[in-house]
């Protein structure tokens, strides 16, 4: 029997997966990334042409309840869906085609899927907080801004929103401004993730501007909060280095390095790792 598009890119999920796992998978880096993108969207037509199919056959349901009755049965009527509830579903489907985009570092494919999002659910506050950022992501600051003063205006608790306004407001270096978010959302502490950033933005505040005690306590609470954040034990380090203590620079990079193999962040502690052990400076 010949496999269905299902099963075809079940086996490519095994063979990608089994791909990450090898001893050459650093070498084919780049490569198992276009190929896990290009599995994503595979996966993603795949879904599209299910839901279409699905819109089909609700099709059929009402040409089965325009048949004249047979008289020997009642008719059982069948549950129309809410298209609010609806609008709401397929919005979220591209929220979270929007999220998983970003962590895969397509971020044109993300701000496609979440502006469909939000054709489809105009208010909705995550698919407003995921634009913004994935602007931000893209440097497009002014953008991003505007889409999290929406979501602030609609939800001034919301954290997410907030720690990348404070973010926008660092790279612009208002800084007073910034520290004011940033702070704010670590007091909320309503979002994980939002508090996780909200440190990790602190630190490179203050490595910028040269307080380094500062810095090096702010990207070692991000650590503590979330291990996986490989830029934090990059940053950690060049704090650490500025700050005039090299080996525990050097550890941090180490940690960092060691952390995800696959990450690019550790890449960069490795590589700066070996660029200092040769005599070098890391970047200012």
């Amino acid at each position: 029997m010949a496999e269905t598009g299902s099963e075809t890119l079940v086996s490519a999920y095994a063979v990608l997966q089994e791909a990450l796992q090898s001893r050459d998978a650093g070498a084919r880096r780049d490569q198992l990334k276009a190929d896990i993108i290009g599995l994503y969207r595979a996966v993603d037509r795949e879904v599209q042409t299910l839901e279409q199919l699905k819109e089909q056959v609700k099709a059929l349901v009402q040409a089965w309840k325009d048949l004249a009755p047979d008289d020997s049965a009642p008719e059982a009527p069948a549950p129309a869906p809410g298209p609010s509830r609806e609008d709401h579903l397929n919005a979220s489907t591209f929220v979270e085609k929007g999220w998983s985009l970003m962590s895969l570092g397509d971020h044109a494919g993300a701000r496609t899927a979440l502006e469909r999002a939000l054709e489809l659910a105009p208010n909705d506050p995550q698919a407003m907080s995921l634009l913004g950022w994935t602007l931000m992501l893209q440097a497009q600051y002014d953008d991003a801004l505007l889409y999290f003063q929406r979501v602030l205006m609609k939800e001034p608790q919301n954290s997410l929103a907030r720690i990348n306004v404070g973010y926008i407001c660092l790279k612009k270096r208002i800084f007073g401004e910034a520290i004011e978010h940033l702070s704010k959302a670590i007091r909320l502490d309503n979002d994980r993730k939002a508090t996780l950033y909200a440190h990790y933005y602190l630190g490179l505040l203050y490595l910028e501007r040269e307080m380094y005690q500062d810095a090096q306590n702010f990207f070692q609470k991000s650590i503590k909060l979330g291990p996986n954040l490989v830029e934090a034990h990059y940053e950690l380090g060049r704090a650490f280095w500025f700050g005039g203590d090299k080996e525990a620079a050097k550890g941090a990079w180490r940690g960092g390095a060691q952390t995800n193999k696959f990450n690019p962040w550790a890449k960069r502690c490795a590589e700066l790792l070996q660029q200092v052990d040769a005599g070098g400076e890391p970047p200012r």
